[in-house]
């Protein structure tokens, strides 16, 4: 025998003669036939020898090739019975949950479009309560499951109706992670990508969208509901969820591998000052102080990088403001959770499908000042607006408040002169140092550190010019001198400089104190 097959076929045909002559004798019961002789089967080619076939049941009737076929369904060949039952096992476990992935999938669909054909036009009227919505299709729901002729289990059943919930009512698969108290943030990078970041750690979600077009729905349902539009020809959006929460998509083709969107959440409950210092944002003294500041309408500038809590402390500051006074905020898209009696919010609006209609930041600033506020708070200086933001603070409304990103006290005031730059007025740069001198009083600088907490590093004073300079003290700055734990969380805290800003005069003409003790150099 000069090879495997040779010898593997008079093997076979061996045992098929064997079989076939013992068949006469006992036709009624199957016969097992006696083990192959290693000299008939195969002998040993070097160090490998065959592996014994499994035993072959006796035929009804003497057909050779019946006998001949029965061994070949046992095993196709020698080498797949080596890889052992442990690779067919594996294998089978494999293909289940795809399997059955499918058939959930395929039972979603059929029950997703019934449920579409039963309720039509009502998920789509506006004069329908959500609350009453939400119950037609539920009893629609159950009502479609319940005619089902395939069989479902019981947490099939649950996990069908909890996702096509979620995808008619909510936001499809990420609607369980704006509902998670503790996901602060879901970014969707394409269709089959989903992040969360969770206690300031970024950590990646097991769920994602069916398809490109799964994902461009769920972003045309939530930016429709605030008058805006998302496509080709208008490829970016801010937008905001009924909660506040702030919404921010890109399609294609300016997103490059599928559309992408971003939702920072908001607390339906929105942080406290007293919540602040427990989070060790900022310390009692710091709230003191920063509570005497808003009182005592000096107007502050809140600065921070991204993501480093820069609305929440705006909140936070904006909560110190007296009930009796009248509020005006501007906002590209309405975050601010106010809860004082007298607010007007705005909004700003961008241009409409012929590039006409806009309404800038800057046009409501402009129109604020002509609504007898007495607080202006912009949500966000980014362009321009910065001009108009100094010439309120300079024109009699002092107590306001705004926000910007920069990366520390003085790249704040750096920033803020581009800004105004950008107005295209062709002012000298001491002109607007001196605006900006003049005009802001104090910058609450906010950092997110490495372990995913967020803290007030500055509060910094705001002097005045010296020479072409604008001068800044720090009143309180954070201490990092205490490093981290084993954990990598900061030790460190706010520590007063033990210096007295001198913008104390200013507050006590609008009968503002501040205990000096709070000034004391050192602690936490």
């Amino acid at each position: 025998m000069s090879n495997l097959s040779e010898r593997l076929a008079a093997r076979r045909q061996a045992e098929a003669a064997a079989a076939a002559a013992a068949a006469p004798a006992a036709p009624a019961a199957p016969a097992a036939p006696a083990a192959p002789a290693p000299a008939a089967g195969a002998p040993p080619m070097g160090d490998m020898t065959l592996p014994p076939l499994p035993p072959v049941a006796a035929p009804a009737a003497p057909k050779a090739p019946a006998a001949k076929a029965a061994p070949a369904k046992a095993s196709s060949s020698p080498l797949q019975d080596r890889r052992g039952p442990a690779s067919t096992e594996s294998g089978g476990k494999r293909a289940l949950p795809a399997k059955g992935a499918d058939r959930i999938e395929e039972l979603k669909a059929s029950v997703h479009a019934e449920l579409l054909r039963q309720l039509g036009p009502q998920l789509y009227d506006s004069n329908l309560e959500q609350s009453e919505l939400d119950q037609k299709v539920r009893a629609a729901l159950a009502d479609v499951l319940a005619k089902q002729d395939r069989p479902i289990s019981a947490s099939d059943r649950q996990q069908v109706t909890s996702e096509i919930t979620d995808d008619i009512l909510g936001y499809g698969p990420i609607e369980p992670y704006l509902r998670d108290p503790d996901v602060s943030e879901v970014m969707v990078n394409g269709s089959h990508n989903i992040w969360l970041e969770k206690k300031g750690r970024l950590v990646q979600a097991d769920a994602i969208f069916q398809d490109e077009a799964h994902l461009r729905r769920t972003i045309d349902k939530i930016v429709s509901r605030v008058g805006r539009r998302v496509d080709e020809s208008s490829p970016m959006v801010d937008a905001r969820l009924p909660d506040g929460s702030r919404v921010n998509a890109v399609v294609p083709p300016l997103a490059i591998d599928g559309s992408c969107l971003t939702i920072r959440k908001f607390a339906a409950d929105p942080l406290t000052a007293d919540d602040l210092v427990r989070f060790g944002s900022f310390t009692e003294k710091t709230k003191a102080f920063l509570d005497a500041c808003v009182r005592g309408r000096l107007n502050i500038i809140v600065s921070g990088s991204t993501g480093a809590g820069k609305t929440t402390t705006l909140n936070v500051l904006s909560s110190f403001i007296p009930a009796d006074e009248r509020i005006v905020t501007i906002e590209d898209a309405a975050e601010l959770q106010l809860k004082q009696e007298h607010v007007v919010r705005l909004e700003s609006r961008p241009s409409n499908i012929e590039g006409k209609g806009a309404v800038t930041i800057r046009d409501l600033v402009k129109n604020s000042l002509r609504m007898r506020p007495d607080r202006i708070i912009v949500g966000e200086v980014r362009d321009a607006s910065a001009l108009d933001m100094l010439q309120a603070m300079n024109t009699g409304h002092d107590g306001s408040i705004c926000s910007l990103h920069s990366n520390g006290p003085r790249d704040t005031l750096s920033r803020m002169e581009t800004m105004v730059l950008m107005a295209g007025m062709d002012l000298p740069i001491k002109a607007i140092r001196e605006q900006v001198a003049s005009a802001v009083d104090l910058i609450v600088h906010q950092a997110r550190f490495k372990d995913g907490s967020r803290h007030i590093t500055h509060v910094t004073e705001v002097e005045r010019m010296e020479g072409d300079i604008i001068t800044l003290q720090d009143v309180f700055v954070y201490d990092h001198s205490a490093g981290f734990d084993a954990d990598g969380k900061t030790l460190g805290g706010l520590k007063s400089t033990g210096l007295r800003p001198k913008f104390l005069e200013k507050m006590a003409y609008n009968n503002v104190t501040v205990d000096p003790r709070i000034f004391t150099a050192g602690g936490f």
